[in-house]
């Protein structure tokens, strides 16, 4: 949805970050501007992919339909989603998404592996708005 926050296709899908040049640290979504590091004088930030994977560091349902500008039909009913806090695994930062659909909080636990994979946010007539959706790997905690 955001261009530049993700590339690739199903079989390398990956989140983009950017690293900072001096102190190394890695933000997402990117930053292109200055480090958020508060302790870095700054540098060049580098866009880097981030890992595919990552564990689950925390997890909750979204029940509610979310006010504009967040984009749903309003003809639909309302089809709750698992919303998952994953921490990467090189990077050890935490990036919020949605699970796949029909993967519910049920079917998650802390410390469960998932693997960033291509997800449609919304579809119209015309447009395709695409994002990033958290799967489960099969690997437990």
């Amino acid at each position: 949805m955001v261009p530049g926050w993700f590339a690739g296709d199903e079989d390398d899908f990956h989140l983009v970050g950017t690293r900072c040049a001096v102190c190394g640290s890695v933000h997402f979504p990117r930053e292109d501007v200055l480090c958020r590091n508060p302790g870095c004088a700054g540098g060049d930030l580098i866009a880097v992919p981030l890992s595919r994977v990552g564990r689950i560091w925390s997890y909750t349902d979204a029940r509610y339909r979310p006010p504009s500008p967040y984009v749903t039909n309003v003809e639909l009913p309302w089809e709750p989603y698992a919303l998952v806090a994953v921490e990467l695994a090189a990077e050890r930062i935490v990036v919020l998404g949605q699970a796949v659909p029909g993967v519910t909080v049920a079917d998650l636990a802390v410390g469960m592996e998932m693997r960033v994979v291509p997800g449609v946010l919304h579809e119209d007539a015309g447009t395709t708005w695409t994002t990033w959706h958290w799967r489960p790997t099969g690997v437990a905690a």
